[in-house]
């Protein structure tokens, strides 16, 4: 059973802001921010001597309430580390939309994470979703992606890191990464063949906007559905980067049109306008058209 009998729904996942959990401050003004998603992070960010800081924080935090219409995922420690099984005793209390394991190898880190929170009878609603940042993670994109998406594997999202991955390859940063370009096609690839959703690595320098917007662009590009984030001022170019424009929003709603006219019952190919366009179209025009409603619906919501 694959993606095209399980298909997933349709969520805004153009920026997600990664916010550290041990940063109280940070995680009560992330509720105000226009963001699709937070990562509320247990790893990376949080000092061996304060993981059980952090995890209080989030407990006060999801007892406060969470911002409608956005997705809250927590990234907990890796699984062989001192703190993942308290780590997941709070996600499995907590119940965020997702958790986030980092430095996934191989399908075995996710099936045993399943079977833990199918054990604790946990929703089918709350996912997985895997740190594609080690050599091996890469490599077996593929056979990850595939084992997600079959009964019970929870798996949703793919997040690329590629701080870690340049420290375990040597490959040396610039700004357009280059070398690192196949890897990410690579991750792209295996999550299109199995309906996994894709994200795309952090950019640590927030400051200059004007080469992170070039790389939103560039992982629009090549396929990604949003961008993981380190920094608020971030937010906006990542919406827009990863957003449908004006243009894409037009042609979405021609097409869609186009084939609900009834002289294109039972055709799989139209011309509209001197163009040939196929049904498998419909499909992403129809995304585009949703997408766009769910983007105006926050907005309605935020008023």
């Amino acid at each position: 059973m694959f993606a095209t009998d399980r298909p997933h729904p349709i969520r805004l996942r153009r920026s997600l802001l990664s916010v550290p959990a041990i940063n109280m401050r940070a995680l009560d003004k992330s509720r105000g921010l226009d963001c699709d998603g937070v990562i509320l992070d247990l790893e990376d960010s949080v000092a061996p001597d304060r993981k059980a800081e952090a995890r209080d924080n989030l407990r006060a935090f999801f007892t406060q309430g969470l911002p409608e219409k956005r997705e809250t995922v927590i990234r907990v420690n890796a699984a062989d580390s001192p703190f993942f099984d308290a780590d997941m005793a709070a996600v499995v209390a907590l119940k965020p939309d997702a958790v986030l394991l980092p430095k996934v190898n191989e399908p075995e880190d996710v099936q045993t994470v399943a079977d833990l929170l199918a054990e604790a009878d946990v929703p089918d609603s709350l996912k997985i979703w895997a740190m594609m940042e080690t050599p091996h993670g890469i490599l077996n994109a593929a056979a990850i992606a595939k084992y997600g998406r079959t009964a019970g594997g929870r798996l949703e999202c793919f997040v690329v890191g590629l701080n870690d991955l340049r420290k375990e390859t040597g490959v040396l940063p610039d700004r357009q990464r280059t070398y690192l370009v196949p890897w990410l096609m690579q991750v792209v690839l295996a999550g299109r063949a199995y309906g996994i959703e894709i994200i795309d690595s952090v950019c640590n320098d927030f400051h200059d906007l004007d080469a992170y917007a070039r790389e939103c662009a560039q992982g629009r590009a090549m396929g990604f559905d949003g961008k993981m984030l380190i920094h608020p001022a971030q937010i906006a170019a990542a919406n827009a980067g990863f957003g449908p424009t004006d243009q894409d929003l037009d042609e979405a709603r021609m097409i869609v049109a186009a084939f609900a006219d009834p002289a294109a019952a039972g055709l799989n190919v139209i011309n509209s306008g001197g163009r040939m366009i196929e049904r498998l179209h419909l499909e992403q025009a129809e995304r585009v058209v949703m997408k766009a409603a769910l983007i105006n619906d926050r907005k309605g919501t935020e008023q």
